[in-house]
C-alpha cells in the first residue's frame, strides 16, 4: 500500500469510528481489488434497491477520475495523437478502473426476468462476463438477497473472487465471500449509510494506488 493510499486509510478510520469493526475487512477487500486490477481484471458488481444504486456509484467512482487526475499514459496519448490528430482525445480520456455494475443492462435484465425469473438476473451475467481472476461486488443489506446469492455462486464456481458488503449478521451471504464487510447496522436504511464512506474509501484508495505520484 502507497504512502498517500494508507493516509486515505487512516483519515478514513479517524473520520467514521463507528466502522471500527470493519477495518481489517476493507483492507483486505482493498487488497483483493488491488490485485485484480494489476493484473489487469474487472469488477463486476450486484444489488438491489439502494445497493443498486450504489452499484452505479461504485463504477461512476472506479471508471473516470473521482478525487485525483487521471492522465493516460503517455504511449497511449501519442496513439491517440497519430491515429486521429483531428480530435482531442489524449487530453480527455481518463485512466479508468474496469467495473461493470450487473443492473445497467435494462434489455437483458428485462428478458432474464421474463424467461427464466428474477433469481437468475446477475448470475447470468456473471457466468458471461466473469473471468477467472475477475472480482465480484456483491452488495446487500440482508445478506439474503436470492438473486445475489447465486450470483456469488456463480463466480466462486467459476474462480473469481467474492466480496459481500452488507449489514451486521451477513446473512447466507457473508459465508460464500472471500471478504465480508459487515457494517455495524441492521435497518436497511441505516446500513446503507454506512455503505457509502466504505466503497467511498475503497474508491479514493484504488485511484490513488493506481494514479498518484509515487510517493
Amino acid at each position: 500500500m502507497q504512502k498517500t493510499t494508507a493516509a486515505i486509510y487512516n483519515a478514513f478510520k479517524k473520520r467514521m469510528p463507528a466502522l471500527q469493526c470493519c477495518e481489517e475487512s476493507i483492507k483486505e477487500a482493498f487488497y483483493i481489488l488491488r490485485e485484480s486490477f494489476l493484473k489487469g481484471s474487472k469488477l463486476l458488481l450486484c444489488g438491489n434497491g439502494g445497493s443498486a444504486a450504489d452499484c452505479q456509484h461504485i463504477v461512476g467512482e472506479l471508471m473516470k477520475s473521482f478525487i485525483l487526475k487521471r492522465p493516460i499514459p503517455p504511449e497511449q496519448r501519442q496513439l491517440l495523437r497519430e491515429t486521429f490528430p483531428e480530435e482531442s482525445l489524449s487530453d480527455q480520456l481518463q485512466g479508468a478502473l474496469p467495473a461493470i455494475s450487473l443492473i445497467s443492462h435494462s434489455s437483458l435484465y428485462s428478458a432474464l426476468l421474463n424467461d427464466v425469473g428474477g433469481d437468475l438476473v446477475f448470475a447470468q451475467q456473471v457466468y458471461g462476463f466473469g473471468k477467472e481472476g475477475d472480482v465480484l461486488l456483491a452488495i446487500s443489506t440482508s445478506g439474503n438477497a436470492r438473486n445475489v446469492i447465486l450470483a456469488a455462486k456463480t463466480a466462486r464456481a467459476f474462480g473469481m473472487k467474492t466480496i459481500a458488503l452488507t449489514g451486521r449478521s451477513g446473512g447466507g451471504l457473508a459465508a460464500l465471500c472471500d471478504i465480508a464487510v459487515k457494517v455495524p447496522a441492521d435497518e436497511t436504511a441505516a446500513v446503507q449509510e454506512y455503505h457509502q464512506p466504505v466503497y467511498h474509501a475503497l474508491c479514493a484508495m484504488l485511484e490513488a494506488e493506481f494514479f498518484a505520484a509515487p510517493q
